[in-house]
């Protein structure tokens, strides 16, 4: 370790003066890098919550005129009445751009590259040019995704699970042509970002970690991106052959998931394939990509609840323990999305009770955040309160995944926007809560400045008020069998009397989205006029804030700190203050802890 210190220390002697270009475009410094993931995964944000607001207008006032969707649709809204085919292109970019480009690479992407070196006492990631070269090949991805809603027959229409035959005949609709093709290109290039990326964080996190900085003792922030990166790399791959494969289905005439298709009474050629297969391989991500998602939200949240409850985190080795099972348990549970494809019900029973098991590891993080808190001395700061709030929605919406992941319970509501309530709460709000917290956390550290304190409580708090007055009414009308991904359910007299409730729905959305401008504010303007930060705002013990305000290239100046104890000796006896920072020596006849 100490060769890879001097070599750098050398290194940054010699080190020429950066212009505009090197330092702010083409930088290989890991904390512009995670600035520029989290600039970029917000505006991609913003785009995708403009689709679901325009999705839930759609829903809620079916059929009538609406002058947003003539402004923003243009001929897909003749006379601003959105088209029937437009709406499940919407659905379809709307759940890309969040699962993969907000959440992804707005969690992962940011707070990876931003705090697995600080926190390990590491001058800067593995290799950096892999990491540039990362961050732009999602950008690059980032922009052929927008630009394929500017296609002439229109963007990719499959939902965004993109199942064949609809995403493999690209004559099959409009948003089966030069739309779908923008797609598969767009995830293929975002895969081989994400996989540079993961590499990048597992060889930094093996190698890198400073003198004394011995896995045990690794903030549980850098546990959960460790094995995020780990899970990445094994199951993004199969998703990048899914695509492979479509492509191959698509353009040059294999049959690897078509068999048996009519179209107009016209028999094709494509026969010996199956559409199950790619289920399959879809799923084999599809379902990992949950935890991709939420492990980084869980990881800030452990770091954010011990640090503002003043305590020690609860049960340290058995956090470790879930986020290890909750990797290995999410890559043998994809079937239980597809109970209704046909399965042997066997087969079926098998990922039920695999599905089942993935609770006891979810219970024991939600459990240890609880008894975190537990007589605590609670600073509620906007970080806090998104992070108590991910705790909750966590197991609202963990609750109704029992259901799901039940074979005999799930076909009755599968499809229908029960289901939608159920991961819009685990995955999507809760991974959301996760990085707003994380954000309003380590601003100071990106930036040097605070973010208005004030603005945030009033984000946290409409932004909470209006996630379950948007997710919970759903259940209800899922189990009243409303299906989802239908443009308008006014053909169905069935479901008149769950109009009001959509408006209901709707109306929350919208003012939920409109308070996100707060926080967009907030953010931008804090950035060049917020307060300026001290070096250590919320008193807290890991490595990243023993780094000057004053962003450096190398992070410390002179030698990397030793550790001597693990993270989070909060409130320990023994000392004058309540926080003692993992480069402090153990005093004489002190005892480490390690609960």
């Amino acid at each position: 370790m100490s060769a890879h210190a001097d070599t750098h220390d050398a290194h940054d002697d010699h080190h020429h003066k950066e212009t505009f270009i090197t330092k702010y475009i083409f930088s290989q410094d890991h904390k512009m890098i995670a600035k520029q993931y989290l600039i970029t995964g917000t505006i991609m944000g913003v785009i995708g919550v403009m689709m679901s607001l325009m999705m839930r207008m759609q829903i809620a006032w079916p059929e009538e005129p609406n002058v947003i969707f003539k402004a923003l649709l243009g001929k897909w809204a003749p006379e601003g009445v959105m088209d029937a085919d437009i709406y499940l292109a919407l659905v379809t970019i709307h759940g890309t751009i969040m699962v993969f480009f907000v959440l992804t690479a707005g969690l992962s992407g940011t707070f990876s590259n931003l705090l697995i070196p600080l926190q390990i006492g590491a001058r800067d990631m593995a290799s950096g040019f892999l990491n540039m070269i990362s961050y732009w090949l999602f950008f690059v991805s980032s922009v052929i995704m927008v630009l394929s809603f500017f296609v002439e027959a229109g963007p990719a229409a499959a939902g965004w699970t993109i199942y064949p035959p609809l995403s493999a005949l690209p004559l099959a609709q409009g948003g089966s042509g030069a739309g779908m093709t923008l797609w598969l290109v767009s995830m293929a290039i975002f895969i081989a970002s994400s996989l540079l990326g993961s590499l990048n964080y597992v060889v930094t996190v093996i190698n890198l970690r400073t003198k004394g900085m011995s896995m045990t003792r690794l903030p549980l922030t850098i546990w959960a991106f460790f094995v995020t990166a780990v899970i990445g790399i094994i199951s993004f791959p199969v998703l990048l052959s899914a695509a492979l494969l479509l492509i191959m289905d698509r353009s040059f005439g294999t049959s690897f998931f078509l068999s048996d298709i009519f179209i107009q009474g016209e028999v094709l050629h494509y026969q010996g394939g199956s559409p199950v297969l790619f289920e399959h391989l879809f799923w084999f991500l599809g379902h990992p990509e949950v935890y991709i998602v939420l492990l980084p939200a869980l990881g800030i949240t452990s770091e954010i609840i011990a640090t503002n409850s003043r305590k020690p985190i609860f049960g340290y080795r058995a956090m470790v323990a879930s986020i290890l099972a909750i990797a290995f348990l999410s890559t043998i549970v994809w079937g239980h999305h597809m109970f209704i494809s046909g399965m042997n019900p066997f087969l079926g029973s098998v990922f039920t009770f695999t599905t089942l098991l993935i609770a006891i590891p979810s219970a024991v993080k939600a459990f240890n955040y609880i008894t975190t808190l537990w007589k605590g001395n609670l600073q509620m700061n906007p970080a806090m309160l998104f992070s108590i709030g991910l705790v909750s929605t966590f197991i609202t919406g963990g609750l109704t995944g029992i259901i799901l992941g039940d074979s005999a319970l799930d076909i009755n509501v599968h499809d229908t926007y029960f289901v939608v309530a159920h991961f819009h709460l685990v995955m999507g709000i809760s991974a959301l809560y996760g990085m707003f917290a994380g954000i309003y956390h380590w601003f100071p550290k990106m930036f040097g400045r605070m973010l208005n304190k004030n603005l945030g409580y009033v984000h946290f708090w409409v932004t909470a008020v209006c996630a379950y007055g948007v997710f919970f009414p759903m259940h209800f009308i899922g189990m009243a069998g409303l299906p989802r991904r239908y443009y308008t359910n006014s053909n169905f007299p069935l479901f008149d009397d769950l109009q009001d409730v959509n408006v209901v729905i709707t109306i929350f959305a919208l003012i939920g989205g409109a308070f996100q401008i707060v926080f967009l504010y907030n953010f931008f303007n804090s950035i060049f006029f917020g307060k300026k930060a001290v070096q250590n705002p919320w008193r807290s013990n890991t490595m990243e804030w023993t780094t000057p305000v004053e962003h450096i290239h190398g992070n410390w100046p002179g030698e990397i700190p030793h550790v001597h104890r693990w993270a989070y000796d909060y409130s320990k006896p023994g000392h004058e203050e309540d926080f003692v920072s993992q480069i402090v020596p153990l005093k004489e006849g002190e005892e480490e802890l390690q609960h």
